[in-house]
């Protein structure tokens, strides 16, 4: 039979314990049975079960012993807590007595209760630093309650606000583990708010107190550390950090709005924010322009170093600047063209880093300008922009290509000025977009805006005279080579063979090459220009080209086979302005061919040729002089069909 605590349940028998015990054993019932009584066999399990009821009587005094230990000890933290809470309602009760002693001893004449008064605030002062040890250690244990109880006590003491500090100081202990000050103050933001709310009756005031503490020292420090050392060092390094500070300043104090931290939390932080920031703002806008002055001018200066190009000085006043205004606005020899080797000295790198450069400074602008001076501000970085990229580059590019430009009798010259035109369209293009993308939104409510318009539109107006100046000597340029190609290649003879029979039927090899020569300046304006500007040069280059033509015809004397040789020279000239897609020139080149049908008439049919469409609304004067081109004018009494 198991012993167990079953066989000692309440009312407990010894008699008819071991009477059960003796029954239960096989052999051992007194009143016989199946088995014979075994006296023996009773007695051993007798002494087996004494073994066991000793066992048993070990492990429950074990136990007894166990919970008699809880017992004790439950029984003394219990003590330890009723005396706790005697000494807290102590301190309570002696914090009311001296609270109210002490707003009476402020009623008592010094001279008659000088002691008294001294007592109680000798008492009210080391009551009042017990209590704040005690919030301090109740903090470092993390026990909200008591925190909170004795902050309840304390606020009716001065030393109130000195807890308060206190509490501010020990919970940014080993809070600032990282290298980010702005996440670890978000983040012990976050954790104190919600301790803030549970131990102090006026938590926005703790929290406001606490942020306030941050910025003033934390992050303070922080900044000028950043700072102080590149603001006369490195002035590129200084106006990133404060661009970063400052966004990641303003970035916190928005996440801090959503704690609650009084009436105008707003205006709160942005008086933190300006406190920390206000001596580096007011110089920002003088600190940028040096640098965008500084930096465009070294980007320039290693461009140029680069193209080993020492810089000439435009507008300097000199007899040579003189000569070289004159030649480059007329077409008098006053020398030889500057010879540029075909560079164009404008650059898209150089373009890239102005306008990358300026963007930055538009973005910091934006961020750390007073909302009343951002306008002011934003025209004086355009300006240097306007200074360095169109003055300091393309229109000094634009001075140099016109130089280079040679004169209307130049033979075989090399026209790079149509790659200037082409890159400074594509300069202007990024300016014009950074113009419109960047500075806009920050001038676009002020007056500022209307002298940025003004500004760039003068700034145009400038780039375009030299450019149609430049475009014009151009095409003086390539009709002068046209003009010199018919002056080499075209014979008298072309148009007057000796032998009227044995002459091929073609154009001459002089206008193969002009067309050649044309057609290829065609595709290079193409290349140059862009929208309107390409059809208003070909138009242009299409005038003078048929202009050239139709005087280089009236040089000449026509047979009847000459007239027929000349009228394919037009022919194919006028499939040469096909190329112009520009309908006046192709209607200036129909009349010409039309016109020199006049050279092979028959004479009787001349005055129907003239009444035809292409010729019935020009001049008489002009049709009889092509008439008079023809070698049989005289013989043939032309002349009394124009009288």
């Amino acid at each position: 039979m198991a012993t167990t605590a079953q066989l000692f349940e309440e009312p407990f028998d010894a008699d008819e314990y071991i009477e059960r015990l003796a029954w239960r054993t096989p052999g051992g019932g007194s009143k016989g049975g199946a088995e014979a009584f075994d006296p023996k066999r009773l007695l051993d399990e007798f002494k087996s079960h004494i073994e066991e009821l000793k066992q048993l009587d070990e492990k429950i005094q074990r136990k007894v012993e166990k919970l008699e230990d809880q017992c004790h000890r439950e029984a003394k933290e219990f003590a330890h807590k009723v005396q706790d809470l005697q000494r807290s309602n102590q301190i309570k009760e002696a914090a009311d007595i001296i609270q109210k002693l002490h707003l009476i001893a402020q009623e008592l004449p010094f001279d008659r209760f000088a002691d008294v008064k001294a007592k109680i605030a000798s008492k009210y002062h080391d009551l009042e630093r017990q209590l704040i040890q005690e919030f301090t250690a109740a903090q470092r244990r993390g026990e909200i309650g008591r925190m909170r109880e004795v902050a309840a006590v304390l606020l009716h003491f001065k030393g109130y606000a000195h807890c308060v500090d206190v509490y501010i100081k020990q919970c940014q202990e080993g809070a600032y583990t990282r290298n980010d000050v702005f996440e670890d103050t978000a983040a012990l933001c976050q954790r104190v708010n919600k301790q803030v709310v549970e131990v102090f009756s006026s938590p926005e005031t703790v929290m406001a107190k606490l942020i306030q503490n941050i910025f003033e020292n934390k992050l303070q420090a922080h900044v000028r550390e950043k700072l102080d050392g590149t603001r006369q060092s490195d002035a590129e390094q200084y106006l990133k950090n404060l661009y970063d500070l400052y966004t990641r300043t303003t970035a916190l104090a928005t996440k801090l709005t959503e704690f609650n931290l009084g009436s105008d939390k707003h205006t709160f932080l942005s008086k933190l924010i300006k406190s920390i920031f206000s001596s580096y703002l007011e110089s920002y806008i003088d600190m940028e322009r040096e640098y965008l002055r500084n930096r465009g001018a070294m980007i320039l200066q290693r461009y140029y170093d680069s193209k080993n190009h020492q810089k000439r000085a435009i507008g300097s006043g000199s007899i040579q600047e003189l000569k070289e205004r004159i030649r480059q606005r007329t077409n008098l020899p006053l020398g030889p063209s500057l010879d540029t080797h075909g560079e164009t000295f404008l650059s898209p790198e150089l373009v890239v880093n102005l306008l990358q450069e300026t963007r930055h400074a538009f973005e910091r602008c934006h961020r750390l300008s007073d909302p009343s001076d951002l306008p002011k501000n934003a025209y004086s970085i355009f300006l240097l922009l306007v200074e360095h990229l169109c003055v300091d580059h393309i229109d000094y590019a634009l001075e140099i290509g016109l130089s280079a430009i040679p004169s209307s009798d130049a033979k075989n010259a090399n026209l790079y000025f149509l790659d200037v035109v082409q890159q400074a369209n594509s300069i202007f293009h990024l300016f014009d977009k950074q113009f419109n993308d960047q500075l806009m939104p920050l001038i676009s409510s002020s007056p500022k805006l209307a002298e940025c318009l003004h500004k760039k539109k003068e700034v145009i107006e400038q780039m375009e005279v030299k450019l149609d100046t430049g475009i014009d000597r151009t095409l003086n340029c390539m009709v002068g080579q046209m003009k010199h190609i018919l002056a080499t290649e075209q014979k008298k003879t072309d148009f007057r063979p000796e032998d009227e029979n044995n002459v091929m039927i073609q154009y001459t090899t002089a206008c193969s090459k002009v067309c050649a020569y044309v057609s290829r300046q065609v595709e290079h304006v193409r290349k140059s220009m862009d929208g309107k500007n390409v059809d208003t040069v070909l138009t242009e280059l299409g005038v003078r080209f048929h202009r050239l033509i139709h005087e280089h015809l009236q040089q000449f004397g026509y047979s009847s086979m000459g007239g027929m040789l000349a009228i394919c020279d037009v022919a194919e000239y006028r499939r040469c302005a096909k190329n112009f897609r520009v309908p006046l020139v192709l209607q200036l080149f129909d009349t010409l061919h039309a016109l020199c049908n006049l050279l092979v008439v028959a004479p009787d049919n001349l005055k129907q040729v003239c009444s035809g469409e292409h010729l019935t609304n020009l001049d008489r004067n002009l049709l009889h002089a092509f008439v008079q081109l023809r070698v049989d004018y005289r013989s043939a009494r032309l002349g009394r069909h124009f009288s």
